[in-house]
Parts: structure tokens; sequence; C-alpha cells
């Protein structure tokens, strides 16, 4: 298999704001998307998403389909309640991939495998497919447990190392400890500088290639192309000093991540 280079809505934060005179909708990001080459489209932690009516969510849809563009959803939280409405939007968009992340606030680790139990059996049954992010509320080894007890082909973990980092873990550590669960890559690079005065670092993002994650170990250890993984593009891109200069830098992040996966993926 070869590697499967996605965009998402991080991709477009803020393009699709209100920083943006002219927000970018759903469908100008998704054709945006398709003809940079992106292969994948994941609506990750888009609250506009969840007002949309059927008829809406059946034309992004159709946008997606017309631009041969594969469809994601990504959101927030476990929650029985919460997941199901995901899950039939996901199909109404004719996506069978939904990416969350546990939330320890909202719903304790203890009582995380029994709510993802019932909801995992029944998202495999419709042929959906749930992926667990890997961030600083909880531990990778803590996620890693989780998805092993599960123990369904229907879970497994978004693998995006630069998350952990605010629990200090290294991201090397993450990548080889979540490797063999992995099911979906949020590909976004960081790096640490130094505050005014030489007193504490400032932690952020990066154009890709640029900062201290290493993709290729994190792709050799995922197996990401042998496995034919989504390898989807975000950012985490400061807010420049005006408008146009943050969505001009989001638009060169953003074809630079392209370009860079695909030199890495010939």
């Amino acid at each position: 298999m070869s590697a499967v280079i996605g965009l998402s809505t991080y991709a477009y934060l803020w393009r699709w704001s209100e920083v943006n005179p002219k927000p970018m909708t759903l469908q100008e990001m998704i054709i945006d998307a398709a003809e940079l080459g992106a292969e994948v489209f994941q609506i990750c932690d888009y609250a506009p998403v969840e007002t949309l009516s059927s008829a809406e969510l059946k034309q992004v849809r159709s946008t997606a389909a017309s631009h041969d563009v594969i469809l994601e959803l990504g959101t927030r939280g476990i929650r029985s309640d919460h997941l199901q409405r995901y899950g039939h939007i996901a199909e109404a968009l004719g996506a069978t991939f939904i990416r969350s992340m546990v939330q320890p606030a909202d719903t304790p680790v203890h009582e995380a495998t029994d709510l993802l139990g019932g909801t995992v059996d029944d998202f495999s049954a419709r042929g959906l497919t749930l992926g667990l992010e890997t961030y600083e509320q909880l531990s990778s080894a803590e996620l890693v447990g989780l998805v092993e007890t599960v123990n369904s082909p229907a879970l497994g973990i978004v693998l995006d190392p630069g998350n952990c980092v605010a629990n200090l873990e290294l991201p090397h550590d993450v990548v080889e400890r979540t490797a063999a669960w992995v099911n979906n890559l949020h590909i976004k690079d960081f790096t640490f500088s130094r505050q005014p005065g030489w007193v504490g670092f400032y932690f952020s993002g990066a154009p890709l290639g640029e900062g201290l994650l290493d993709y290729s170990a994190m792709s050799q250890a995922a197996d990401a192309a042998g496995r034919g993984l989504h390898q989807i593009i975000e950012h985490w891109l400061p807010r420049r000093g005006s408008p146009e200069e943050t969505l001009r830098d989001e638009r060169m992040w953003t074809q630079q991540a392209i370009d860079y996966l695909r030199s890495k993926n010939q």
C-alpha cells in the first residue's frame, strides 16, 4: 500500500474562523483539499457540523464524492449518546472513521471501558471505526490499556505525539508505546522557543519538517504506508500580527505539509 494523505479542519482553523473576512465553508475546505491533492478530509472538532440538516449533510457528502475525497469525522468525549450522535452524522456523510478523545473530567477513566464496549460493538456492526487520540489529559499508557481491554478491531488510537508533551511524555516514547494500536495519524510539527528574557519556554506549532516531530520514525513505527493508514495534516499555527499574515501562513503551512509528506512517501 502507499501513503494516504489527508487534511483536517485544523489545517484550515483560521480560514474558517472569524479571523477570515470571508470564512471558508465546509465545502470550500473540501474542494481546496482536493485541489492540493489530499485524498481524505477529516472534519475534526468542527462544531457547525452538528447543526447541519440532513439535506446539508448530503450536500457535503456529494461535494466530497465528486472530488474523490474520503470524509472522516472528529469529536471529543466518549459518552454513548454523544458518540451515537456522531455515528449518525458519519453515516449521513458516508464517513466510516470517527476520532474522539477520552476526557477524564467528563468521563472517569475507570468508567471508560464499560462505556466504550457497547458503543464499539455497535459501531463495528455498522461498519464504523473509532480512534481515540493521544493527548495530555490521559497518559499514553492509560490509553493503550483502555484500547487493549476493549480489544476490538473497531477501536484504535489516533497518534499525535506532540499532544502528550504537556504531560511530560517524550514523543518518541508515545510513538513506541502506541504504534501497534494506531489506526489514524495526525501529522503536525511542533517546537520549543525561549520566552523573552530567557524565562521559560513557548511550545507551539512549526511548519512540517522544521520542528521536533520525527515523522519518519513515527510513520515507520506504525507501518503507516504498509497498513494504508490515513495521515491527516493539522497545524498549531500561532495567530500572526494581522489577519492577512495569519491566513497567508496557514495556506503556506498547508502546502508545505502536503509537499513534505509527498516527498517522504515517494
